[in-house]
This record gives C-alpha cells, sequence and structure tokens, in this order.
C-alpha cells in the first residue's frame, strides 16, 4: 500500500436499488483506474466485484465487496453494495463506515424505494453524497426526468454538473457545466474521450443549466454568496469549491451522468469524487465510549493518535478461514501485533493485513487512519466491534441491524447434515447478521429467518457449496394453542390394587378459564388433610404435564386455573406417582367437557407503501383477516400499521413485493392470541389428526 496523506484518501461506497448499474460502474472505475485490464460485466460473470457463485447465477450483488486503486494522486478505497431489499441490510453496515457515497439513479426507472431507504441512512449518518445519472445510452433514457424523481422521492436539492451529450442511441458523453466543455466519448468502452467545445445545439441548454448551478453553489458558505450577490458569477475555482463545501455540508447534491457499461461519463466522474466527497479529515473526529468509565472520547483521523477501527464486515470460508474488514479511524496498525477488542474484552492476534481486491487479498505491512483492510483468523471479533489500543481502550457503536422479515423451517436431509447443520450456520451467521436460528420448543422445529425468500435461498445454497450440507426450507407450523371455555369440576382417580403394593391416588379439580395472556395458575384448596401436603404438588406437575398436550389438536393448553379441592388418598398404596398420573387424568377429563378452542398468534405489523398502492394493501390485509390499526403519512408513501394472524403471513414478504413492485417494507412481533374461527380450527384439527395417522 503506497503511503497518502489522510486527505488525499476517500473512502466511497456505490449505492441504490438494485439494477441501478452499481457495479458495473465500479469495474468501470477500476477499469479506468488501472486497477484492471479489461472491463468487467455482470451479464456474462467476469465482473471482479461479482465473484461469488450465488451473486454470478442471478447476476445481482448479494454481498458487498471491496476494492482500491488511485485517481491522480488520490487513494481510492471502493466498496461495492447490495441494493436488492433481501441483502440491503449489508449496505447499512457498510455505510457506517463511508466518508462519502456516490448515489446511482437510473435514467429509465428513476428512484426505487431501496434507494429511498439507502439515502435515509446516509442522512442519519450525514454521509456527503454525489449521484450519478446511469445508462444514459438505454432507450427512454431522461436526465431531467431522473434529477426530478431525485428530489421528489428523495427530497434532494439536486444539482446538474453536467449534462448530457446527446441521449439513448446517440448518447456519446457529458457536458461539465463548470469548464464548459464537452467530453466526446469512443463508443467501444474503452474510455477513450476527446474534450471538445460544446456543440452548438446544445450551448443555450448548457448556459441556462450552469446558471442554476452558480446560483446553487453560491450559497454553499457566506463569502462565496457575497460575492455572486456582487458580480453575478464565480469563477471556475470558486465554483468547485462551492461545490466541495455544499457536497460536504449536505446542502445540495451535485448531479453527474453517463454509462457504466459503455466505460462514458466515468473518468470525469471520478475527478469529481475527489474534488467533492469528503477525506477523513473532512468528517473531523469521530466519538466512542471508554468502556473502563463509560465517559465519551473522541479520535482523530491521525497517526500520532492511538489505534482505534470498526470491524463492519465478516466473511467466512471453510478453507481459508474467517475475514474480518475494518476501517482504521485513528493511529497506525502493523502485520504482526496484537490488538484489544474492546466489545468482547479480549486480546486478539493479527497477523498479516491485506487490502481487499474483489475476492482477491493483497498483503500490505500496515494500515493508517482512514484505510479500510482486512485480517484473516481472528478468533473472538465478529461485525460491529471495535479493535483498538489496550492502554487507549474505547468502543465505537456499530450500525444498527435489520430485523428478518420471513421465516422458515430448516430440515437437514440426513443424520450427516444434521450433525453439521449447527457448526455451518454459525459461520454464515458471523458472515451475515441478519440471519437468525432458533428452535421452537412447540412445534419442535430448527426455524431460520432472514430477509426475503431469495436471501434464504442463497443461504442454503452457501451452506451447499461452502460447508456440504443439504437440507430443505418448508412453510414453518403455526404454533398454536389450546384453552378452555368454561369451567368445570372433574375427578382424576388412579387405582391399580391387584396383589403386592398398590397404587392409589385420589384428585377433585376445578378448572377455570383465565384471561387470554394470564397462563396457568394451581391453587391449592384441600382442608383437613384428606390429601397429604406432600401429594399435592405431584397433582400440580400431573397437570402441567398433560397440558403440554391437548385434546383437540395435540397442542399446549393455556391459560387456564386448576384448584384442587378435594380427594382421598392410601396410607399404603398412594405415592407421588399416583397423584400425578390422577392429576393428568383429571385434566383429560376436564378437556373433554370445558369446551377447548384453539388459540392462534397474532402478529403486529409496520407496512410501509407507496401511496398509490395502499389501497391493494389494506384490501390484501383484509382478506387475510387482519385489522387495519392506523395509518400514518410518510413522504411518498404511508405507514399502515396492522394486526394479522401468523398464518395470514408467513409468505407475506413475496407477497408485498408483488402488490408493490418491490417497493413495500414490512416489520413483524408477536402481539398476542385470539381464538382461531370454528371453520379454520376444525381445518387444523383434521390436518393434525392425519399427521398422526401417518
Amino acid at each position: 500500500m503506497a503511503k497518502y496523506d489522510t486527505a488525499k484518501v476517500r473512502n466511497v461506497g456505490i449505492v441504490a436499488h438494485g439494477g441501478a448499474g452499481k457495479t458495473s460502474l465500479t469495474e468501470a472505475i477500476l477499469f479506468t483506474v488501472g486497477m484492471n485490464d479489461r472491463l468487467g460485466r455482470v451479464d456474462d460473470g467476469s465482473s471482479t466485484m461479482d465473484y461469488e457463485p450465488e451473486e454470478i447465477k442471478r447476476k445481482i450483488t448479494v454481498t458487498s465487496s471491496l476494492n482500491h486503486g488511485e485517481w491522480k494522486g488520490h487513494s481510492l478505497h471502493l466498496i461495492d453494495t447490495p441494493g436488492y431489499g433481501d441483502f440491503i441490510a449489508d449496505t447499512k453496515s457498510c455505510l457506517r463506515v463511508l466518508g462519502g457515497a456516490v448515489v446511482m439513479i437510473s435514467a429509465i426507472s428513476g428512484v426505487k424505494v431501496q434507494t429511498e431507504e439507502v439515502w435515509e441512512w446516509a442522512n442519519e449518518a450525514e454521509i456527503p453524497r454525489i449521484a450519478f445519472v446511469n445508462k444514459m445510452d438505454r432507450e427512454r433514457a431522461n436526465f431531467l426526468r431522473a434529477m426530478g424523481d431525485m428530489e421528489k422521492a428523495l427530497g434532494a436539492r439536486a444539482v446538474a454538473v453536467q449534462i448530457p451529450l446527446g441521449a439513448e442511441e446517440n448518447f456519446e458523453g457529458v457536458i461539465d457545466l463548470v469548464t464548459m466543455k464537452a467530453y466526446r466519448y469512443q463508443k467501444d468502452a474503452s474510455g477513450t474521450f476527446a474534450e471538445t467545445d460544446i456543440p452548438a445545439e446544445y450551448r443555450a441548454d448548457a448556459e441556462s443549466m450552469r446558471e442554476k448551478l452558480v446560483e446553487t453553489v453560491a450559497e454553499a458558505y457566506d463569502a462565496l454568496t457575497e460575492k455572486f450577490l456582487d458580480i453575478g458569477e464565480l469563477t471556475e475555482e470558486e465554483i468547485l469549491d462551492g461545490l466541495r463545501v455544499g457536497t460536504l455540508r449536505n446542502t445540495f447534491t451535485p448531479v453527474f451522468c453517463g454509462s457504466a457499461t459503455m466505460n462514458i461519463g466515468v473518468s470525469q466522474l471520478l475527478d469529481y469524487i475527489c474534488q467533492c466527497l469528503p477525506s477523513p479529515l473532512d468528517r473531523g473526529n469521530v466519538t466512542g465510549i471508554n468502556p473502563k468509565n463509560n465517559e465519551v472520547e473522541e479520535r482523530s483521523p491521525d497517526e500520532g493518535q492511538p489505534f482505534s477501527a470498526l470491524v463492519f464486515k465478516t466473511t467466512s470460508d471453510p478453507y481459508t478461514g474467517k475475514i474480518t474488514v475494518f476501517r482504521v479511524y485513528s493511529g497506525v496498525l502493523n502485520s504482526d501485533s496484537t490488538v484489544y477488542n474492546s466489545s468482547k474484552d479480549c486480546t486478539e492476534r493479527i497477523g498479516q493485513i491485506y487490502e481487499l481486491e474483489g475476492k482477491k487479498q493483497k498483503p500490505v505491512k500496515q494500515a493508517v487512519a482512514g484505510d479500510i483492510v482486512a485480517v484473516a483468523k481472528l478468533k473472538e471479533t465478529v461485525s460491529g466491534d471495535t479493535l483498538c489500543d489496550a492502554d487507549k481502550p474505547i468502543v465505537y457503536e456499530p450500525a444498527k441491524s435489520l430485523e428478518p422479515v420471513i421465516s422458515y423451517a430448516i430440515q437437514p436431509k440426513t443424520k450427516n447434515d444434521e450433525d453439521k447443520i449447527h457448526g455451518a450456520l454459525q459461520r454464515l451467521m458471523e458472515e451475515d447478521q441478519t440471519i437468525s436460528l432458533r428452535r421452537d420448543d412447540q412445534t419442535r422445529e430448527l426455524i431460520i429467518s432472514g430477509m426475503g425468500q431469495v436471501h434464504l435461498e442463497v443461504t442454503i445454497e452457501k451452506l451447499r457449496r461452502k460447508f456440504s450440507v443439504e437440507v430443505e426450507l418448508k412453510i414453518p407450523k403455526v404454533p398454536y394453542l389450546e384453552t378452555m371455555k368454561t369451567a368445570v369440576k372433574v375427578q382424576g382417580k388412579y387405582k391399580k390394587q391387584s396383589g403386592g403394593r398398590g397404587q392409589y391416588g385420589d384428585c377433585w379439580v376445578e378448572f377455570v378459564p383465565q384471561g387470554r395472556g394470564e397462563g396457568y395458575v394451581f391453587e391449592d384448596k384441600i382442608v383437613g388433610g384428606v390429601i397429604p401436603k406432600t401429594y399435592i404438588p405431584a397433582v400440580d406437575k400431573g397437570i402441567q404435564e398433560a397440558s403440554l398436550e391437548g385434546s383437540l389438536a395435540g397442542y399446549p393448553v393455556v391459560d387456564f386455573k386448576a384448584m384442587l379441592f378435594d380427594g382421598s388418598f392410601h396410607t399404603v398404596d398412594s405415592s407421588e406417582m399416583a397423584f400425578k398420573i390422577a392429576g393428568s387424568m383429571a385434566f383429560k377429563k376436564a378437556m373433554e367437557t370445558a369446551k377447548p378452542v384453539l388459540l392462534e398468534p397474532i402478529m403486529k405489523m409496520k407496512i410501509t407503501v407507496p401511496e398509490d398502492n395502499m389501497g391493494d394493501v389494506i384490501g390484501d390485509l383484509n382478506s387475510r383477516r387482519g385489522k387495519v390499526v392506523g395509518v400514518e403519512p410518510k413522504a411518498n408513501s404511508q405507514i399502515i400499521r396492522a394486526v394479522v394472524p401468523m398464518a395470514e403471513v408467513l409468505s407475506y414478504a413475496n407477497d408485498l413485493r408483488s402488490m408493490t413492485s418491490d417497493r413495500g417494507l414490512f416489520t413483524t412481533e408477536f402481539s398476542h392470541y385470539e381464538e382461531l374461527p370454528s371453520h379454520l380450527a376444525q381445518k387444523v384439527i383434521n390436518e393434525a389428526a392425519a399427521a398422526n395417522k401417518a
């Protein structure tokens, strides 16, 4: 790694919705800066950045990938981020460590919901952005419409720094409104261009757009505003300075254009990445918590400061082991050294430090403030952890993870797969923290949760490819419950007295329904010692064990009170086991006459949808027996809050995407249990009976 002045370092993420051309732009940048000797393409699987087999197969970015390069004395650390909703949580983790971002806008389809989501995250993190309107060479491409969509959907204050030279099949370059020059490209994807005067037919549009640019840039800071008001014009240097200051302060968003696949406009974009986006020095000091005293501390991006870094990505491979990727915020890290993990309160041995070049790793001796590097085989460290100097500990706040939206039951195909599945999934969960795994005690299923159908399918493919574990995904069983509707008094009597020592237990129990969610209560109402105190807990235990399997469909029985009020015992034959069996018998007899019913889990849902899809989504919720409890307006969208039976939304992620053209988002959490309507209950009972026979 060449030694760069921190002021010349740029940590840049390429962000947007899926299909906007992020990976193609990254490939064009790598080719233009000389990192690659050919232009990698997503469509033919030759991309440097989309190298995972699952990405090549689907032609989408599944996981963020990193690379670097040099442009006119600047060191660029590039992160190509996912844009599809199933994988966008990775993008949020990357945004945590970025200095700036290039937001891709499609000249055809404009802004989609994932771009809106990433834009909001960038707002929260105050990340400076520039925008690149891509696909100007495609049919129906429209630069001004894309800018208008930015302003409407993102609330961005977009300012054109370039306009296209031609459009669709006639697109051949860009017109720079700062230099007032045209850059005409050869259409061979070589990135070769010639600087020319602006053609006469574009002159008027260029001058008009330049006026808007200068007026906007003049607002960057007071001295520039005063000069513009006095003179009515700014020099080229002043415009560039205003562009930089306004971008760093997020006053406006400069907009550029081109074609990533044709490598048109990429050289000029690189110039403006270096000009407008921040260095670590521009981003200033970072704050964290000293774990020794819980006080806020700062670190500046300076080699003289104590070392500190934040881990934002982990990859796992059965051959190379775990790769930990982090951004250095302060100080210096050398190969073959020891660092302190302040999040885990442990030390880690650093071996070789690497710069990542897609799937390749380039060894480097040292990493300094602003660098993004990787190391292998750390034992305890995971994404979100802070690495630092043990004598000057600090903990940085990691990116907040997103909650999974879809769950499936995961079933190993063989005994060998069953033995390996937990270890393999644990490795993948270190790599992708949006995957969660739990065992449902009630249904006895292993439940895997993720961000969408494709996310889980890719996870299963990785299990097979990386760890040779074969599994199937199935719709999970709904954890129904059973309860009693009426109070009953029953006798449970267990008598086995036929020669030798017998068994005798006799109890009278009143069963009373409880309120929903109040659970099980046992009351001892025995008087006069008709049942000795030593046997009473056995009755309680017998009832509890029997209640694990109800009489309707075998689901646990909840929300009832059992009051033991009478009974009898035998001085020789009675035992705890006999009274436990008697308690169990009493419960089973009660379930025959207490009008048992099935209860189903109800979920709270928060659904964010475009305004024009709201009617369809609400209608669909009603058809799922859902109840809308509130609607809140949000910029260009609506937030619908509803309660819906779990059974109706097990595959809701796929259905919502279909209804909203992939623009809807939702979260769910458990709310409560309600009685299942009788016609549906009968269906569940019949299915349970059929399963038992099988």
